[in-house]
């Protein structure tokens, strides 16, 4: 999870190859998916020695994940942190990326934020957290989702919310635009799409992954390669969160491509700009044209002039309406290395009053399965679990919900903490 990497040498025929070795903590209850990894073409990339397993898994149950194998892996977990900590030269952050609809990601997952905060409390916390669809197969996932949603506003500085529809939207997407150039289908994970989507029996997790990672790839450009107007991960964090809990932020890549298909024609600014404000190109469903915008960060890669950007703030400055308060809220960062296999891209992270949509349909979700008390038992019998956690979680994001209306409406928003200033 931390940012840096650490360099290794590995040989190969009498060369002497230079590596790079991830500094990241792997964890899940389940041996499947990082026996995976240490089987596939990434075990080189990984430590061994920084990976956690367990055999039964959390069952998709959040109190198993945090109370049960958050108190059993505790020490362990840490250790493996502070680990990985120690080796960085300069520790800007750490990322950490885990579901929201089942019960190691969203209670281990938001254990491990939390023992974060505890251990590091001065190293900026950003959390990728990946909500599930409407048509998730996890039945109790809102449960999961509502009770990691009140970790997430309490503990991150920083939240990055991806959605699986979104994802495989975009898939679609990229299949679309590809059509013509590979045989109709997206070689990467070996996806393929019909005219309605894609088969359901392919669930395309690696391409999805894929757009995540890119995602974090145009984040992190700044810390692993030169620019004009280079952007500290600590600044996003400090001029995209004007209040603590607001700190939800809608991402939007372009261009949208495949591994397969990093040939993709190029976009320009002005094309990247249009698809970045639109909602085919965002990572969870929030439409851009509704609500607020509290700040809105754009990362480009490639070589753009300050004066196009410039230029393209300007065009689309009235299509959105800014919080009165903070009219000038655009953050830019210009990184000199684009993608591979591309000229330009952009990412753009908004922090705006529109993600309240995605808030209110998940309490509805919620609120359907906790009148009727359904599968209450599966957690209570937790030993830790409490049934006033559920009600504690639905206030927290009540709360939140309520200062995202109370900045569309100009509220003044008493009770909500801000930032001290140093005296």
């Amino acid at each position: 999870m931390p940012t840096s990497t650490k360099n290794g040498v590995h040989l190969a025929g009498g060369e002497r190859i230079q590596m790079l070795k991830a500094r990241a903590v792997l964890v899940d209850m389940e041996e499947g998916v990082v026996s995976e990894i240490l089987q596939g073409p990434l075990r080189d990339v990984f430590d061994s020695t920084q990976l956690l397993t367990d055999v039964s898994g959390a069952g998709n149950n959040w109190a198993v994940g945090y109370m049960t194998y958050g108190s059993t892996y505790r020490e362990k977990i840490l250790d493996k942190l502070r680990k990985a900590a120690e080796q960085c030269d300069c520790l800007q952050a750490f990322f950490l990326l885990h579901s929201m609809g089942g019960g190691t990601g969203s209670g281990l997952g938001t254990k491990v934020l939390s023992l974060l905060k505890d251990e590091f409390p001065e190293v900026c916390r950003i959390v990728t957290p990946v909500y599930p669809s409407l048509e998730d197969d996890v039945i109790i996932s809102p449960y999961n989702s509502i009770l990691a949603m009140r970790e997430l506003t309490e503990n991150a500085d920083c939240v990055l919310p991806v959605e699986n529809q979104a994802l495989v939207e975009i898939l679609n997407k990229i299949k679309q635009t590809s059509h013509g150039r590979q045989s109709g289908a997206i070689m990467s994970g070996g996806i393929v799409s019909r005219k309605d989507g894609l088969i359901g029996s392919e669930r395309p997790f690696d391409a999805m992954n894929n757009i995540v990672a890119k995602m974090l790839l145009n984040m992190t450009s700044s810390a692993r390669f030169e620019g004009t107007l280079n952007m500290d991960l600590n600044e996003i964090t400090m001029n995209m969160v004007p209040f603590p809990q607001l700190h939800y932020l809608v991402p939007s890549l372009s261009p949208l491509y495949s591994l397969a298909d990093v040939s993709a024609p190029t976009r320009s600014l002005d094309q990247m700009f249009a698809d970045a404000f639109s909602k085919g190109h965002q990572l969870i469903k929030a439409n851009p044209k509704q609500g607020l915008y509290l700040a809105c960060a754009l990362m480009v890669r490639g070589n753009v002039q300050v004066s196009d950007l410039r230029r393209n703030i300007e065009r689309y400055k009235p299509l959105f309406p800014f919080v009165s308060w903070n009219q000038e809220g655009w953050k830019t960062s210009l990184c000199s290395v684009p993608p591979v296999g591309h000229t330009q891209s952009l990412l753009a992270l908004a922090n705006t009053t529109g993600i309240k949509s995605t808030f209110v349909e998940l309490r509805e979700r919620f609120t359907k399965l906790y009148k009727k008390k359904a599968h209450l038992h599966h957690y209570l019998q937790v030993d830790g679990m409490e049934l006033s956690l559920f009600s504690e979680a639905v206030t927290s994001l009540d709360s939140l919900i309520d200062e995202y209306h109370n900045v569309e409406t100009g509220k003044l928003i008493s009770d909500l903490p801000r930032f001290n200033m140093a005296k």
